[in-house]
């Protein structure tokens, strides 16, 4: 069966299409009133997580209340880093702490790698399947992960860091372990986007969020290897990358095989369109908290970003939506999108 709507997969297509499509990072979340109230009869994040009757409700919820054009599988990148053997706890307020970390090169050969890790998520691939029933073929589905680099950080690291310095640290003392650890998560991260296409997912996207933590040569280095082979490995679907400050790697980013690339708010959209060349879809890159703004300022600095980037361009923040952002607000961004026309 054909979608009903299906700009968001024209749009990566490179067709022609009458306005551009529109949805947001975090879109399920605590911006919506529907998701805060199964939230508070839950334990905490990742009992939803855990629940894919719950997880495909509040996946759908966006494309019912903001009338998006995409939804994106309720998850987290850090089930990929569990699979393989490092749990974590999401400590409300705080962000994610693992239990164990990498600490050691020896800690690498412990791990669970490909896809007898991969299947250990079979929550989230039948998350995916209710939600596709239940959306009947509404909009697109998107499924997700962290990129090699972002989720290595948490495995060194062991939680959120203002500077990730003991997982660079890592990368610089131990340069070949850390190739075969990203190596590692690369084959599990492609095994796992494969199993979300057979499941349903219409797109996948991988963010790397920590991107910017990194010098332009240690990226390179390092990281673009891992991106091309996932873009190389993932043929079923298009693919978006975002990978969150790395400005300075566009031009090594514009050669491959991705249909989409994400912007953050700090990239000017004539400077990432020069930098990627003419084909590739360009994804962004309003700043969140542009959302907290009075209506008519939020129509007028929409407007000014939509012109900025015209054609060839799927509309979203350049991160996820705050929790406490006004509905409102989201509403008003995704209106004024929606009444562009090319």
């Amino acid at each position: 069966m054909s979608l009903k709507n299906d700009l968001f997969l024209r749009t990566l297509a490179g067709q022609e299409v009458e306005r551009p499509p529109v949805w947001l990072m975090r879109q399920a979340g605590r911006i919506l009133p529907q998701y805060r109230a199964i939230r508070s009869r839950l334990g905490g994040f990742k009992e939803l997580l855990f629940n894919p009757a719950l997880a495909a409700e509040v996946t759908i919820q966006p494309v019912d209340e903001l009338d998006v054009d995409a939804a994106i599988i309720f998850s987290d990148i850090l089930v990929i880093p569990e699979a393989m053997g490092l749990d974590y706890s999401m400590v409300e307020k705080k962000g994610p702490l693992f239990d164990k970390t990498i600490n050691e090169v020896a800690d690498i050969k412990k791990l669970a790698v490909g896809q007898s890790a991969a299947e250990k998520l079979d929550y989230v691939f039948e998350a995916i399947q209710i939600t596709k029933k239940e959306l009947d073929d509404r909009v697109p589905l998107i499924g997700f992960s962290g990129a090699p680099w972002t989720l290595m950080a948490y495995m060194v690291e062991g939680q959120g860091s203002k500077t990730f310095a003991k997982a660079k640290k890592f990368l610089y003392q131990h340069p070949k372990e850390s190739e075969a650890l990203l190596d590692s998560i690369t084959e599990t991260l492609i095994a796992y986007c494969k199993l979300k296409i057979k499941a349903g997912v219409d797109v996948i996207q991988i963010f790397d969020s920590w991107a910017s933590m990194l010098s332009p040569d240690i990226y390179n280095r390092f990281m673009i290897k891992q991106l091309n082979r996932i873009c190389t490995e993932i043929t079923e679907v298009p693919i978006i990358l975002f990978s969150k400050g790395a400005w300075f790697a566009l031009n090594e980013m514009k050669t491959l095989d991705c249909q989409g690339i994400g912007l953050d708010w700090n990239t000017k959209p004539a400077f990432a369109r020069a930098a990627i060349g003419p084909d590739k879809i360009l994804q962004g890159n309003a700043d969140p908290c542009l959302l907290y703004a009075d209506p008519s300022e939020i129509q007028q600095k929409t407007k000014e970003m939509l012109s900025a980037f015209g054609k060839k361009h799927i509309v979203n923040l350049g991160h996820g939506v705050y929790p406490d952002t006004p509905l409102l607000g989201v509403k008003t961004f995704i209106k004024t999108v929606k009444e562009h026309k090319y």
